[in-house]
């Protein structure tokens, strides 16, 4: 048996194992637990889990490779999803979690005093998380696929039963605690590799530091094989689309549910703040590394495998071929692999690089298990999200008000497994890459919930019939410019489906504020409502008047 297959398989298995071990002794008895781990999560370990919960198989996986492929274009997916967090940490996090909400559509309803509006934010809901899952289940399908060679598909159905199993039983409550552990699990496993390589390469142990020398080499290389300059601005697109898939992802990430939840995890307003402001020194740690991986890696491949013999291709080329997620054809005869005869997937530069740059067995497996972790953190978050749309907004908001906690417990597991499937029934044939697929889900967020959200906070006017049209239309400009942009070619100055939310979010702003303004005003207990959400909890705002809490 091949000594690298036990070597990753072993610690795949020990970190799930230990993943099971705290979900196991954090399980959820009462849906406080299943959706809010009881509000009691410290700020520290909850930046952790945002951590986890944030960086996805699309940023370990995906993000790395993507930079590697467009260059200068690929930093717009590190700006806007870095940007988007300070949004959301001083935006609107601290108010939502002054609410009390257990969900985004529950905020909506309550704020909005609409059991319409709370049916559509759910679904929405629904809609964007399962987007996102179907990027993570295809992610946990590279990763499986690879270590025990198999086609991808094979992998991701792998991934759907561990995941439904993982998630269904701890709810947020042992989620959360498990996301700590694999935060730490995959930013290990990240920063390991890029290290070794910096090492390897150039000397220096601080990759940050020593990658702008290998970008000055990468364009030199270009330039002598022949290709666009590496990091040309805009040289793959426009500035709109760099623009909009910017604000996209910016936007998008201040409006998804499952991030949003983890803030109504903490106890008060300051401490989600405090929380926001942690995930962004942990979610740093990778994003800056990812371009120096990015280069890195790309350096590796056009020095040391362009240029060799097809016949005489390492090992590692035959793996990967057998995944589905590279190719390796030589197009000219002449036995001569050449850079553009290699085409290898966005979604395998971070797993395939320990072994392109012999970086050593037990740094593969790590990587492969800092993978898993990364899949399986945010497809846990996602899946909760959806669970709680349907099992607590809609199931007892709507359905079944009377309902007991066992039967609510027993709903919101139920649905985590059909989601699983159905989403992992998808990915087995995903329309895009998983940073695309990704990126959609964060333009649904950016048509849908940011405008809701940001004028449910901030603008005292807006009523029940403007969220529910800007939800609407939002959603339906959206998806229909995605659609349009990624089947039919269709695109407005060059911006194409990835950055569709910059178009959504333009309707439905407009959609809320116009018919906000045409139908009548909210009530006063409303608007005394958000202005209350502005105040610190030691105060509360009645009647015109700021009275502080004793």
């Amino acid at each position: 048996m091949d000594i690298q297959f036990i070597v990753s398989t072993a610690l795949i298995l020990a970190t799930f194992a230990l993943y099971i071990g705290i979900a196991v002794y954090n399980k959820a008895n009462v849906t406080s637990d299943f959706y809010v781990a009881g509000r009691g999560v410290p700020p520290l370990f909850n930046g952790m889990a945002i951590g986890a919960d944030w960086m996805s198989a699309a940023s370990f996986i995906g993000m790395a490779g993507t930079i590697m492929v467009l260059g200068y274009d690929g930093l717009a997916y590190i700006m806007g999803w870095t940007g988007g967090y300070l949004l959301l940490t001083f935006l609107l996090a601290p108010q939502l979690r002054k609410s009390g909400s257990y969900t985004v559509p529950e905020f909506i309803g309550d704020r909005f005093k609409s059991n319409t509006a709370l049916i559509i934010a759910a679904i929405c809901t629904i809609i964007i998380s399962f987007t996102y899952s179907i990027g993570q289940l295809s992610g946990s399908g590279v990763v499986i696929g690879r270590l025990f060679q198999i086609d991808a598909g094979i992998g991701t159905m792998i991934g759907v039963v561990l995941i439904a199993i993982y998630a269904g039983f701890g709810g947020m409550k042992g989620i959360t605690w498990t996301q700590v552990a694999q935060y730490i699990v995959l930013i290990v496993a990240y920063l390991v590799p890029v290290i070794f390589m910096s090492l390897q390469i150039t000397g220096n142990p601080l990759p940050w530091l020593s990658y702008g020398e290998i970008v000055s080499n990468l364009g030199e290389l270009d330039k002598a094989l022949g290709l666009s300059e590496y990091f040309a601005p805009f040289s793959n697109g426009t500035k709109w689309q760099f623009l909009a898939l910017m604000f996209t992802l910016m936007a998008g990430t201040a409006g998804l549910p499952h991030v949003i939840a983890r803030f109504y995890t903490v106890s008060t307003m300051k401490a989600a703040r405090w929380s926001g402001a942690w995930a962004l020194l942990f979610i740093s740690l990778l994003y800056f590394s990812a371009p120096a991986y990015a280069a890195f890696s790309r350096f590796i491949l056009m020095t040391q495998v362009a240029g060799s013999k097809i016949a005489e291709l390492p090992a590692w080329t035959k793996t990967w071929v057998d995944t589905g997620l590279l190719k390796v054809a030589d197009q000219n005869g002449d036995g001569i692999l050449q850079w553009t005869e290699l085409v290898i997937g966005n979604d395998i530069v971070v797993m395939a690089t320990p072994e392109i740059a012999n970086l050593g067995i037990f740094v593969v497996g790590l990587v492969a298990a800092g993978a898993m972790a990364a899949a399986l953190s945010t497809a846990g978050g996602l899946l909760i999200a959806i669970s709680s749309a349907f099992a607590h907004d809609i199931y007892y908001r709507i359905i079944k008000p009377d309902a007991t906690d066992k039967q609510r417990l027993n709903v919101g597991r139920i649905t985590i497994v059909i989601a699983t499937l159905l989403a992992g029934l998808v990915a087995l044939n995903p329309p895009g890459a998983i940073t695309q697929i990704v990126a959609w889900a964060f333009a649904l967020a950016t048509g849908t919930f940011f405008p809701a959200l940001v004028l449910g906070v901030w603008w005292k006017r807006s009523n029940s019939k403007g969220v529910i049209a800007g939800l609407l239309v939002g959603l339906g400009v959206t998806l229909a410019y995605i659609f349009a942009a990624k089947y039919g070619g269709f695109t407005i100055l060059g911006i194409i489906d990835t950055g569709a939310g910059v178009f959504g979010a333009i309707a439905a702003f407009a959609a809320n504020i116009i018919v906000s303004l045409a139908t009548k005003e909210p009530s006063q207990e409303i608007q005394d409502y958000v202005e209350n959400l502005r105040y610190p909890e030691q105060m509360t705002y009645k009647d015109g008047e700021v009275h502080v809490n004793e």
